[in-house]
């Protein structure tokens, strides 16, 4: 039998004999019948599965859905017959840059001939010489590198994609927002067609398939297959991880709960506490435990250990029973958990946590309170990474067009949207690092799926009530008008963010590709009360989730007053190597260190006291 090799500098593997040929016919057989068992299994799923399944348009309606977030964006790229004329081109924003195109794309064709022995008429020796390499991890592997062949494919593919995107930043500026649409199209667009996307293209999946005779095609369509099953992009290991197993396992006890959230209340590890306690409010578009997640990770259990006596809501999946709901049900069961803890414990105030939406929600939930004369009930508000003047609010302002809109329309005909497609958009915002990724890791090469439980919450997905979706995306995102005093009212309440006088943290992260930091920064200037801002390493869940046990990343602090800027701070901040949460358990002492022993309800589920069942409850069970 031939032996196959490598793809090397001396050529392609040598043609298999007819047993090695009889093998491959019988490795492509197995993939079509792995197809028509996928087919039959959604036949006995449902009755009309086997037609929707072999018909091209239904995964063209698939592809649309999936993909349908950047649909519309997409008509904003530039036009590639101008950016590929041949210098020099009338229209082009940048002739410079076509003629460097030119001349580099040259100079890679000149460098592949000379590395495969052939020379151009008239070319020095010099010339024929291969140009420096761009560097991309992507294409880091030795393979990309051990054949002329794919050193030509993935340097054509990077010259080209710079030039694409340095098109764009050259491009007329009369309308910032335009251009910063087409600049995301465009990273998609550029992203999408790595060479490294494709099996044919890409020498590591040739290689491996070769080294394991097909075996990689095979595990990689199974992958294929399953998560065509489940709707959804796998990202690590389904079975690695189980909630109250090595998932959200601080331990607590449900309080209390309502039909929209569960309140668990932890138990203590200290023999006193801080007199007031904290309430965790953690967005409804994920699962809770993004906070308490591998013991060594767990904010909750770090905090439980600082003297805090620390509660979480653990908002419900959204369901055809919660269509109905508004805004208004989100301020409402925050002040109605506000109020629960207090009465529980017998105490005036609480210090409160809003992560993402909920610290929206968390703002819009305190104007309301000072509204009513009930600021006191809330004696410090912590915002992670959340925004309120959505001016700034990044890459996802792109997804909120007519056209956006009908579509989430469409895909909440049950009175909500599945949390797949909201998984679906954030990963857009990554596609790089969260779909192609994985697309060639779990599918080209058949690899072993990682633990790792941040991805694994990450592919958790939350159902959102569909009324409520929308009008977050209309009225803040695309409007603006929780910055705009009284725009919107809760529970017949105006909404006015300048009669917010409660102490507040507010916490960013520097490479946050959500909530932006210069967005986040924005509340200090919307609120009135006394703030402090501090920019963490990393984004939008490695910056929140960084236990000083880690030692990774760093923040950064600036107390000079009257900084008018997000650049004004960062011009004057004092770099902390680091986890920030001792700096944030610090500013909350420093409100109020006054402490009482750890007795009676401060131990949830003792004598005389009924609880519902342990942490972390049926609700962050439910699909």
């Amino acid at each position: 039998m031939t032996q196959q090799t490598p793809f090397t500098q001396e050529g392609l593997p040598p043609m298999p004999d007819l047993a090695e040929m009889q093998h491959w016919a019988w490795v492509g057989g197995r993939m079509q019948q792995m197809w028509l068992e996928f087919l039959a299994e959604m036949a006995q799923r449902q009755p009309n599965a086997m037609e929707k399944w072999a018909d091209p348009a239904h995964w063209q309606d698939q592809m649309m859905r999936l993909f349908g977030q950047v649909q519309s964006s997409m008509n904003n790229l530039p036009d590639m017959t101008k950016l590929f004329a041949a210098p020099p081109a009338n229209g082009l924003p940048d002739t410079d840059a076509a003629s460097a195109f030119w001349q580099n794309s040259l100079g890679l064709w000149q460098g592949f001939l000379g590395q495969i022995g052939l020379t151009m008429p008239g070319a020095a020796t010099a010339d024929m010489a291969m140009p420096p390499l761009r560097k991309d991890r992507r294409f880091s592997a030795p393979q990309w590198q051990s054949h002329p062949m794919f050193v030509l494919l993935h340097q054509s593919y990077l010259l080209m994609a710079d030039y694409l995107l340095q098109a764009v930043e050259s491009g007329p500026t009369d309308d910032p927002a335009q251009q910063e649409r087409m600049r995301f199209s465009t990273q998609v667009l550029v992203d999408a067609m790595s060479p490294a996307n494709f099996a044919v293209t890409n020498p590591q999946v040739l290689e491996k398939a070769l080294e394991t005779r097909g075996e990689s095609l095979l595990k990689g369509m199974q992958n294929m297959l399953d998560d065509l099953k489940k709707g959804q992009l796998t990202h690590t290991d389904p079975n690695a991880f189980e909630l109250g197993r090595n998932l959200a396992v601080t331990p607590g006890k449900v309080v209390f709960e309502t039909p929209l959230f569960q309140l668990i209340q932890y138990s203590p590890t200290t023999s006193t506490v801080l007199e007031t306690p904290l309430l965790i409010f953690p967005p409804w578009i994920n699962r809770f435990y993004i906070l308490d997640l591998s013991p060594e990770k767990s904010f909750i259990r770090w905090a439980v250990e600082q003297g805090l006596t620390v509660f979480m809501v653990s908002w419900k999946s959204a369901d055809a029973s919660m269509a109905d709901l508004v805004w208004d049900d989100y301020i409402r069961s925050q002040i109605e958990a506000i109020d629960h803890v207090r009465s529980r414990l017998d105490v005036p105030s609480v210090h409160t946590i809003g992560y993402c939406v909920a610290g929206t929600t968390l703002a819009a939930t305190l104007a309301v309170l000072a509204r009513r004369d009930r600021a006191d009930i809330v004696k410090s508000a912590t915002f992670f990474t959340a925004q309120v003047d959505f001016a700034q609010a990044g890459d996802l302002k792109f997804f909120i067009d007519d056209q956006q809109m009908a579509m989430v329309d469409q895909l909440s005909a049950d009175g909500y949207l599945d949390g797949r497609y909201m998984a679906c958009t954030f990963n857009l915002l990554r596609g790089r690092d969260l779909i192609w990724n994985y697309v060639v890791n779990n599918y080209l090469m058949g690899n072993d799926y990682p633990p790792f439980d941040l991805l694994h919450w990450n592919g958790d997905t939350t159902n959102l009530p569909a009324r409520w979706h929308r009008a977050y995306l209309e009225d803040l995102y695309r409007d603006n008008r929780l910055v705009q005093p009284d725009s919107l009212s809760a529970d017949g309440t105006p909404i006015d963010l300048r009669l917010i006088k409660t102490p507040s943290y507010i916490q960013a992260g520097r490479e946050d590709h959500i909530a932006p930091a210069s967005s986040v920064w924005q509340l200090t200037r919307h609120l009135s009360g006394p703030n402090t801002f501090l920019l963490a390493g990393s984004g939008h869940i490695a910056g929140v989730v960084n236990p000083p046990s880690s030692g990774k990343y760093q923040y950064w602090t600036n107390d000079a007053p009257g900084l008018d800027s997000l650049d004004s701070f960062v011009a004057g901040a004092y770099e902390t190597p680091g986890s920030w949460w001792p700096h944030w358990i610090g500013w909350i002492r420093d409100l109020d260190g006054k402490t009482v022993a750890a007795k009676g309800k401060r131990k949830p589920g003792g004598a005389k006291d009924a609880v519902i069942e342990d942490a972390p409850g049926r609700y962050v069970r439910m699909r």
